[in-house]
């Protein structure tokens, strides 16, 4: 997917787009393109195909609305002709059929709002000014607990390590610097989506991309349980009765954030819009008015108070500290994931919302640490460092209240980063067979519904694993972002190495700089917080790579059974029956096939004889089967068998043991067995009922048969209702 340093021009195809409903549907190769063109050659119909009881384009005309099944009035025509040959579903065609299901889809669009055309995802992109606090809300607002983080391990060795903080705030600013640098460059290079998944995959070989994705997606499971968690405790430590309320409180917001994305990127960037901005006005209030006094008594620091060590300052603890810090910088990447969504151009936009986000985050990160020095806190259990810098700087008015406020609101929406990135890496995994292709469905509102619902499961079980504590979350957050931060960069300069543009030698610096840089925090992550949990990651990792390869296994094993094959003999047509040993499901021809019609009969009834009659038209060879639990019983249905003019073959079966499937589902497969080329046709009678309680009523039968036969091959099931109606 790489494009060298070159930038995308206008005259090229807006590839950006790639996030589309066809992800779905990819087409076909060249090879299977050509057999699919040598299978129809050899296709023989016993018609033609234009042939047809009905016009398929619905082309009647009526003098008034036909009555509905149930009765009403059907005004509105549920298909459109767009051009010759398509047909075009209008809105009340998606509408149930049911009372229920209608009144389930009516709440359904009061909650997410109604369906959006296909064709409406063009304009379900983002400006710059929604796409910076809906991408930037979890990179900002980590500075809410990342000082606090790195402050917490300092103070294990006395408050008088605390001055420590400053040159590894120094340290993290100049990574924050060449890690945003970086991805900038990344963005252009990869206009179309330029992810740790894709980039490292690109460059570094499949099995890195799919590490960089495991380290990415456990980093987005935990932005949303941190994030939270962070948020909850914003809010316990301005109300210390909430504190009960945590794990509650927590898993709620987790339900509100689902709701909102599940209703679109445009609705949730007008939710997220406020809250960030205000964050920002916030922070930056207090930094004014807190250097501000600071510079009245000369910036001499207030001593912090005494704590007592209870480890020794080694280097041990100070990597602990720069790791617990690098949190900070989560959330860099969400632009470069993001890139489809962005209106056009996406890639300058993406970029340029990139340079403000890193610009921000440095200000902030660096401007809190040096107020929380020159103030002398110390993290306490009972009230954040920030809420305690809130109280310092406005002791008196409004000003604390809306401080905490818009932290805690910015820190339970910067979850939404996660939501808004995790389902777009799975999209890209999905397309490339290394996850579940359910994840590349867009839902109604142009959501990836799967990729959100499993998103938010996921975070709330590790929320209410961990009872809400952000502390015990912290250990588990570094080690996947750097992972992923590693491996993209150096991707990049391999992809500098191969594409030697203008200017290529000075990019592979810096992106060597990124990825070393990042590469030591991901050590220092890996190996000083592992007893801390680090090692959950640690391991869940080449988990979560073992079974993406799993996956892409399989659906490569699929994609070879399913694919296009020419058919052997050149073009002329089959004129005899395939050979012995050959199966059924490897015909493609109509002509090839070879059908035996299987009626499975309990009772002569209505439904029994329709299903009969139903076989006996397809003009096959057909063979009725009655399963009797007696000999007594096999007789008395014979006898009505030639009562009714014994029109077709008969076979009955005695089951003394009064079971009906198991002996049904082996006798088809006997059949199958003397005879593999054979396609059998199993035709059921049905009786379709009304109202749902009344199945309780029967013994569904029919669908215990459907799933016994569902393994057997060259079985073809189908069912012949009868509709009741009271």
């Amino acid at each position: 997917m790489g494009t060298g340093a070159k930038q995308p021009s206008d005259a090229e195809p807006d590839r950006g787009t790639l996030v589309t409903p066809s992800a779905e549907f990819p087409p076909l190769g060249p090879e299977e393109r050509a057999a699919l063109g040598r299978i129809g050659e050899r296709w023989r119909l016993p018609r033609r195909p234009e042939e047809l009881p009905v016009d398929p384009a619905l082309g009647r005309r009526r003098a008034g609305p036909a009555p509905s099944r149930f009765g009403r009035l059907a005004p509105i025509d549920m298909f459109t002709v767009e051009e010759p040959g398509e047909l075009c579903a209008t809105g009340p065609a998606h509408e149930p059929g049911s009372r229920a299901g209608r009144a389930l889809t009516r709440l359904r669009r009061a909650l997410f709002g109604p369906p959006l055309s296909s064709s409406a995802v063009v304009y379900e992109r983002m400006r710059k000014l929604v796409a910076l606090p809906i991408l930037s809300s979890d990179l900002l607002s980590s500075v809410a607990y990342g000082p606090e983080a790195m402050l917490a391990v300092l103070v294990l060795a006395g408050s008088g390590a605390l001055g420590l903080s400053l040159p590894l705030a120094a340290v993290l600013v100049v990574l924050m610097i060449a890690v945003g640098l970086s991805y900038r460059q990344t963005v252009p290079a990869y206009p179309h989506g330029a992810g740790s998944y894709i980039v490292a995959g690109d460059n570094l070989g499949t099995t890195a991309g799919l590490t960089a994705a495991a380290g990415l997606m456990l980093d987005y499971v935990l932005t949303v349980s941190v994030s939270i968690a962070a948020g909850v405790s914003a809010i316990t430590s301005a109300m210390p009765r909430a504190a009960p309320a945590t794990v509650l409180l927590g898993v709620l917001v987790i339900a509100v954030l689902l709701a909102g994305n599940l209703r679109g990127v445009r609705t949730a960037g007008n939710i997220f819009v406020l809250p960030t901005y205000a964050f920002v006005a916030a922070l930056l209030a207090v930094l004014v008015v807190g250097y501000a006094r600071a510079a009245g008594r000369g910036f001499v620091p207030v001593p912090p108070p005494p704590v007592p060590a209870t480890q020794g300052l080694g280097l041990l603890l100070v990597l602990r500290a720069f790791s617990s810090g690098a949190v900070s910088m989560t959330g860099i990447e969400a632009v470069s994931n993001a890139i489809p969504a962005f209106r056009p151009r996406e890639w300058r936009n993406a970029r340029t919302t990139l340079g403000w986000m890193v610009g921000m985050l440095v200000v902030l990160f660096a401007g809190l640490i040096g107020l929380i020095h020159l103030n002398g806190l110390v993290p306490r259990s009972d009230q954040t460092i920030l809420s305690q810098l809130g109280r310092l700087t406005f002791p008196t008015g409004p000003w604390y209240v809306f401080l905490q406020a818009s932290t805690a609101l910015i820190l339970l929406l910067a979850a939404n980063t996660a939501f808004n990135d995790f389902p777009r890496l799975l999209f890209f995994m999905a397309r490339n067979g290394h996850a579940p292709r359910r994840f590349l469905h867009l839902g109604d509102r142009l959501s990836f519904n799967n990729g959100l619902v499993a998103l938010a499961i996921a975070a709330a079980l590790i929320f209410v694993a961990f009872g809400g504590h952000t502390v015990s979350l912290i250990p588990l957050y570094a080690v996947g972002v750097f992972l992923a931060f590693t491996l993209s960069q150096a991707g990049m300069v391999v992809h500098w190495r191969r594409h030697r543009d203008r200017g290529w030698r000075r990019r592979l610096v810096l992106n060597a700089v990124g990825a070393t840089l990042s590469g030591m925090v991901l050590l220092v992550a890996a190996v000083g917080k592992f007893a801390e949990g680090a090692w959950l990651v640690v391991v869940a990792v080449p988990l979560l790579v073992l079974i993406a390869h799993r996956i892409h296994r399989h659906y490569t094993r699929l994609h070879q059974a399913l694919a296009l094959h020419p058919p052997p003999g050149g073009t002329a047509p089959s004129a005899g029956p395939s050979a012995p040993g050959g199966s059924a499901e490897g015909e493609e021809l109509p002509q090839e096939v070879r059908h035996l019609v299987v009626v499975p009969m309990a009772r002569l009834n209505r439904a029994s004889l329709r299903a009969l009659a139903y076989a006996a038209s397809l003009g096959q060879p057909t063979l009725a089967v009655h399963i009797a639990p007696e000999d007594a019983e096999a007789d008395r249905f014979r006898e009505q068998w030639r009562a009714w003019g014994d029109h077709l073959r008969l076979e009955t079966i005695v089951s003394p043991y009064r079971a009906v499937i198991g002996p049904l589902a082996h006798y088809l497969e006997a059949l199958r067995a003397a005879r593999p080329e054979l396609t059998l046709t199993v035709i059921m009678p049905e009786v379709v009922l009304r109202h749902r309680w009344h199945r309780v009523l029967h013994s569904r039968a029919e669908h215990r048969l459907r799933a016994a036969l569902r393994a057997l091959p060259g079985v073809v099931v189908t069912s012949v209702p009868v509709h009741v109606a009271e």
